[in-house]
């Protein structure tokens, strides 16, 4: 019997709906970079579930090229992007964005939730400081929804986030690598339309939600950063086949699929939850997103390594390790029943 993969949310191909449509379209020439039909459709669709009708909507492929891309057009050379000390952008992209000139300033966070008073201290900090022409300004702020923990922000979080980041004019960019998981959530709040009305810039995650490749950027405000596709393709970001994304969200934002997509990650992620405490797992952060983090004794998480793949998160203490299971998009019943029973056995 092969091997169970709860490692991420990005390990299978794509929906089949998707595949279906690059089957039909793959003799069809189209023009290039990202100009074709089938790309300002995906973006009429994109501005039309965001109740956006202006926004500029681009395509990249990956979440690290987005975030080092967008935060390198947002920032002055001497300016820096405030960010959860758990952020994506600090801990997972190996420098990205400090190799495009600009330092990650951390802030404390709660489940990777920063505050709007920590931002606003921070900033104020800078304003105040009579030193701040030998410091990094803060110039922009980045978080994500969900979080590294698979954490919400509510929409009153994210109102006063705004609030103090149009007070203080620096831009909010939200990263939303994992937003299908975020709508699905029952817990969830926060709509496309919230999102587009409450933050600067922010991306709507293809690659770990149903699509082959891709993330979605909007713009709400449009033109607010100029020539956006020159800087694209400065960070090698402008994909000459960019039919093949405006394909992919095309697809995903016809009849609500987006909207749809992450609910089996959801249920899935729901069930391993609630057999863990059953079986008296601990877990180290409690969310209602696709992401489970359960402590392991170690001995526990080698033998669960024997058939299941996982991602290793943290050591908790010297005899006990935090892992996170993933559930995606694709998740089905008979994968997470597999992964019970070798719960079951090892509990």
């Amino acid at each position: 019997m092969s091997r169970l993969s709860f490692a991420s949310d990005y390990m299978e191909g794509a929906h089949e709906a998707i595949l279906s449509r690059l089957q039909s379209n793959n003799y069809i020439k189209m023009a290039g970079y990202g100009t074709d039909a089938l790309t300002e459709s995906a973006r009429d669709r994109i501005r039309e579930a965001c109740r956006c009708p202006n926004a500029d909507v681009y395509f990249m492929t990956g979440g690290t090229q987005t975030n080092a891309t967008i935060i390198d057009a947002l920032l002055r050379p001497y300016e820096g992007v405030l960010a959860a000390i758990s952020g994506h952008i600090y801990t997972h992209e190996a420098g990205a964005v400090e190799s495009g000139g600009h330092k990650i300033l951390l802030l404390p966070e709660c489940m990777g939730k920063i505050s709007a008073d920590d931002i606003r201290d921070a900033v104020s900090q800078y304003e105040t400081d009579e030193n701040q022409d030998h410091l990094v300004k803060p110039g922009m702020v980045y978080i994500s929804q969900p979080t590294e923990f698979g954490a919400l922000y509510s929409l009153s979080e994210l109102l006063e986030i705004s609030r103090v980041c149009r007070k203080k004019r620096i831009p909010l960019y939200i990263d939303g690598a994992r937003l299908a998981y975020a709508l699905a959530c029952p817990e969830n709040d926060v709509t496309l339309q919230d999102l587009a009305g409450l933050c600067d810039v922010f991306y709507i995650g293809g690659t770990k939600c149903g699509a082959l490749f891709g993330e979605a950027v909007v713009i709400p405000q449009k033109g607010f950063i100029p020539h956006f596709v020159s800087i694209m393709k400065q960070h090698g970001a402008l994909l000459a086949k960019g039919w093949l994304l405006g394909l992919q969200f095309d697809t995903l934002f016809t009849d609500g699929l987006y909207q749809e997509i992450g609910k089996p990650a959801i249920a899935a992620a729901g069930r391993i939850r609630n057999v863990l405490r059953e079986f008296g797992f601990q877990l180290a952060y409690d969310n209602p997103t696709n992401q489970v983090f359960p402590i392991l004794d170690n001995k526990k998480m080698d033998l669960l390594a024997e058939s299941v793949d996982f991602c290793f998160w943290e050591k908790y203490d010297y005899e006990q390790s935090v892992i996170r299971l993933a559930a995606s998009w694709a998740a089905a019943d008979v994968d997470v029943d597999r992964l019970i029973s070798v719960l079951e056995q090892i509990k």
